[in-house]
């Protein structure tokens, strides 16, 4: 690639794809390694608050200004009884956790997950057991969390502490139901069943929750796409999202090819879109369901899963990098331009496991990939805009030819704000980039722009040199005639801010 190549990036305010759902900003906290006890809960920390929560991770996590938390799994929930996590602490059990062979202590349960939420003002997702729990169980579950007080389980939860209903808004059928390595595995057809009869019940008990149905535990299972058809068709009538999981991996340490990952994002997304749309036409559905990513993240490097037996032992704990923080840009550039299907998404996970946060002690790290996190909860507002790219491409192993520019654009007519996202897959070249604006919104002043880059893939951040990879401000950019003129280093994420 020559140094002078250019790309050309239309938008036009006018083009939209659909207003953007604050949900797309979720996270997601499993019972999984070092995510909850001395990540979220460390009441032996100089940092924690009368809780027991870190206030130095709650302060991150505000940053990252998530909307949405999924708890308490993952595979974690499959032989969860949420009975053991609530009550006087003393009381509650000892448990051999099996998904990830470790011991629970259930000092941290469903009453402190939904404080926890309550701190940083974000809905909790609850996810109930349909792996060795029962549809009664689930039912009950909803009953202690949500219903006012004069019955048997609501009166539990004031006597633990909690007169006020809960109002958990969001409910998990399940995690990853096709996975063999799932405790409680069902085929489709009974997965299905067992699933459209706990959301019934569960509706019952409360009808203003909503539900998400479980896809195929990724694009390459074998059950793909044929299990969510089949869960769709069977549980329409009481379902709200269909779930997608994915993770990005660079086994071959094959930069190139690691960088051309939204090609399979996207792909994952409109399949599942089609299927969508033609089971609601077969069952004549008059509501709509979206898609709930509600597992993304990059995961590779650690795989270890055998907790040997201890409380919370350090597994699946990520260092994350340069190209790895352009991925996790890219999944959020793809969640934008398809947010018209694609509803909700929550990172996998917070803190610790595969995580943009890392605590050591009393010390707390930001990674790489929190980095481009925040810079887009900050300035995807509005409604998402459908940008027209004219790119060369860049010949990768895994995904063929990409464009060697990813793009999305946003624009907020409350704030009178608007902004570009731009990743540049280039490894070596400084790309020049023309932005033209058009519409009758077009901007007329940039506000800010920031950039992550470096010339270097596989740089990272430690707690000893926490600023590696870290958003730097960008020198002003005049917008001339509703055109930008811009250099991109190769291997960035850069964030431009607009005026209307």
């Amino acid at each position: 690639m020559a140094a002078e190549t250019i790309a050309r990036v239309t938008i036009d305010t006018d083009d939209v794809i659909a207003e953007i759902p604050r949900t797309i900003f979720g996270g997601f906290a499993e019972h999984l390694g070092r995510c909850i006890y001395g990540g979220i809960y460390d009441p032996e920390s100089k940092h924690a608050d009368q809780h027991g929560l870190r206030k130095d991770v709650l302060d991150a996590l505000r940053e990252m200004q998530l909307s949405v938390m999924r708890w308490p799994g993952g595979n974690f929930v499959s032989n969860y009884f949420w009975q053991d996590g609530v009550g006087p602490r003393a009381e509650r059990p000892r448990r051999r956790e099996l998904a990830w062979q470790s011991i629970e202590t259930n000092q941290f349960g469903t009453n402190e997950f939904v404080d926890f939420c309550r701190e940083l003002k974000i809905e909790p997702m609850l996810a109930v057991n349909l792996g060795t729990g029962t549809t009664a169980d689930a039912a009950r579950y909803v009953e202690y969390c949500n219903a006012p007080p004069g019955t048997e389980l609501a009166d539990l939860r004031g006597k633990h502490g909690y007169p006020r209903p809960h109002a958990v808004k969001y409910w998990c059928l399940g995690n990853e139901m096709d996975g063999p390595w799932q405790i409680g595995q069902l085929t489709a057809e009974d997965y299905a069943k067992k699933a459209r009869e706990a959301a019934k019940i569960m509706r019952l008990t409360d009808p203003s929750i909503q539900t998400i149905v479980c896809g195929s535990s990724g694009p390459w299972m074998k059950t793909f796409p044929q299990w969510d058809r089949t869960a769709l068709e069977l549980c329409w009538e009481y379902a709200n999202f269909l779930s997608l999981h994915n993770y990005a991996t660079n086994w071959e340490n094959d930069t190139a090819s690691f960088l051309g990952y939204a090609n399979e994002f996207e792909h994952h997304i409109d399949t599942l879109a089609t299927v969508l749309r033609e089971t609601k036409q077969k069952l004549g559905a008059k509501h709509d369901i979206y898609l709930s990513q509600d597992e993304w993240n990059v995961w590779y490097k650690d795989r270890k899963f055998d907790g040997g037996w201890r409380v919370a032992p350090p597994l699946c704990e990520e260092t994350y990098n340069l190209e790895d923080a352009l991925v996790v840009a890219q999944w959020l550039n793809v969640f934008l331009r398809k947010c018209d299907v694609l509803k909700m998404a929550c990172i996998a996970q917070v803190v610790n496991v595969i995580a943009p946060l890392k605590t050591r002690g009393d010390d707390l790290l930001r990674e790489s990939t929190f980095y481009p996190f925040v810079m887009y909860a900050q300035h995807a507002r509005g409604k998402s805009l459908r940008p027209k790219v004219d790119v060369a491409t860049i010949s990768t192993k895994r995904f063929g030819d990409v464009p060697l520019l990813d793009v999305a654009a946003t624009v907020d007519d409350a704030t009178k704000k608007a902004a570009v996202f731009l990743v540049h897959r280039g490894q070596t070249e400084t790309l020049n980039v023309e932005i033209s604006f058009r519409g009758a919104n077009a901007p007329a002043k940039v506000a800010a722009s920031r950039q992550i880059w470096g010339l270097d893939p596989k740089a990272s951040n430690s707690f000893e040199r926490p600023d590696v990879v870290a958003p730097r401000e960008v020198g002003a950019m005049p917008l001339k005639n509703g055109s930008l003129r811009l250099k991109l280093p190769p291997l960035s994420v850069s964030v431009i801010a607009l005026y209307l």
